[in-house]
């Protein structure tokens, strides 16, 4: 399926490399999978069964990383798991916290590939923002993210990796109800979710099944930036809440700034909001809204704003973005006076239309700032290992003289 981008999205399933040590993964499983994959390595269909229900409860429920741990599976078959499976957490490259308490994390693959993941806490919540590709091929013009080309999609067990290593990061296991600093994750980190609906699908049922994560799907967000033909599928198969990167009210600007409105214009985007399973106005759909100055904040613009969403008779929520910026963007924020004018206009159109607080700016983790350092920090490398050799070939020079 063709789009606007640097690239295609991947057609075709891409085989990962194995692990180095020839080891399966467990993350990302489903139950029955797991129970499976057990089977196929050679352990009893009957002993699969009860282990795969013990290992599943320790994974998801309990936070376990080594079979050690798994106190009720005897110590004479922890050899045999270790030597076949792994429990794995993507590897942190780089942890760091801003000066509001926002945390964002730079992650690494087996197979070296580098993508981020943010939590965001506030006074009532906690809000993980979780990546689903890496790279995006989408090619907004207003994200960072989308100067990166598709690479390739994060599997189900990349996806549900970073809310484990995030509940590791705060202590949080066992799994528990009450008292979680994460209590709410959002699909709007890297990628484009409904370009990856399979493995994000897989993922999210594994953060909701009530015997592991046990997520609320009222507490989970998936946001689109419009692939109109996934959004019902979505609704039925996931479940969860929604959200739609709009940007713009009119198509000239829309193409512009979300090149895949030439593909999906807004009136089948809003149509298919308008058809989504189970959206009322007690689970609204959310749509973002980033604030260009002299771009899309117009008072017109608001009140086509209100004509559109009144016209679909969508149960709608208006999230207004100050741009966040970044190197090279040709955009620049809307003034405060602009955005609070364009706020009052929708509020007074009988929409909600807060303006939200950006967060962790100062660590590039503000929505539309995600981008990988991989390109920035191998170039530095080589810079350091460009160095190196040189002052090496003078030591040596110096040596022979």
């Amino acid at each position: 399926m063709p789009i606007p981008g640097h690239i295609d999205p991947v057609p075709v399933p891409r085989n990962l490399a194995p692990r180095p040590d020839g080891r399966v993964d467990l993350i990302g499983l489903s139950k029955d999978q797991l129970r499976e994959t057990l089977a196929t390595a050679g352990m009893d269909a009957r002993q699969a069964k009860l282990r795969a229900k013990q290992i599943w409860h320790w994974l998801y429920n309990r936070g376990a990383t080594e079979f050690a741990q798994m106190t009720d599976i005897a110590k004479a078959q922890h050899p045999w798991l270790t030597e076949r499976f792994v429990v794995g957490r993507p590897e942190v490259v780089e942890a760091q916290v801003s000066t509001d308490g926002t945390r964002k994390w730079l992650l690494r693959s087996p197979d070296a590939q580098d993508y981020e993941m943010v939590f965001i806490p506030d006074a009532d919540r906690g809000t993980l923002c979780v990546s689903s590709q890496v790279g995006c091929t989408l090619n907004c013009t207003f994200c960072h993210t989308g100067t990166m080309r598709l690479v390739r999609n994060l599997t189900a067990g990349e996806i549900v990796g970073q809310v484990m290593l995030a509940r590791d990061s705060l202590g949080e296991w066992p799994s528990q109800p009450e008292g979680r600093m994460l209590t709410n994750i959002v699909m709007m980190g890297m990628g484009e979710p409904l370009y990856n609906f399979d493995n994000v699908r897989d993922a999210l049922k594994l953060v909701m099944d009530g015997d592991g994560l046990a997520l609320s799907k009222r507490r989970i967000t998936l946001s689109t930036s419009g692939v109109v033909p996934m959004m019902a599928r979505a609704g039925e198969e996931i479940g969860v809440n929604l959200a739609v990167s709009l940007h713009a009210v009119t198509k000239d600007v829309r193409d512009e700034i979300v090149p895949l409105n030439r593909k999906y214009g807004i009136e089948q985007l809003l149509q298919a909001c308008s058809d989504y399973p189970g959206a009322n106005n007690a689970r609204r759909i959310t749509f973002e809204y980033v604030m260009l100055k002299g771009k899309n904040d117009s008072d017109a613009d608001a009140r086509e704003l209100v004509r559109l969403l009144r016209h679909y008779d969508l149960p709608a929520k208006v999230n207004l973005i100050p741009f966040n910026p970044w190197p090279g963007a040709e955009y620049e924020c809307s003034t405060p006076e602009r955005i609070r004018a364009f706020s009052d206009i929708v509020f007074g159109g009988g929409i909600s239309a807060p303006v939200r607080t950006p967060r962790g700016r100062d660590i590039d983790a503000a929505c539309g700032q995600l981008k990988t350092a991989a390109e920035k920090k191998s170039r530095a490398q080589l810079d350091r290992e460009a160095a190196e050799a040189a002052a090496d070939e003078t030591i040596e020079a110096a040596a022979l003289a």
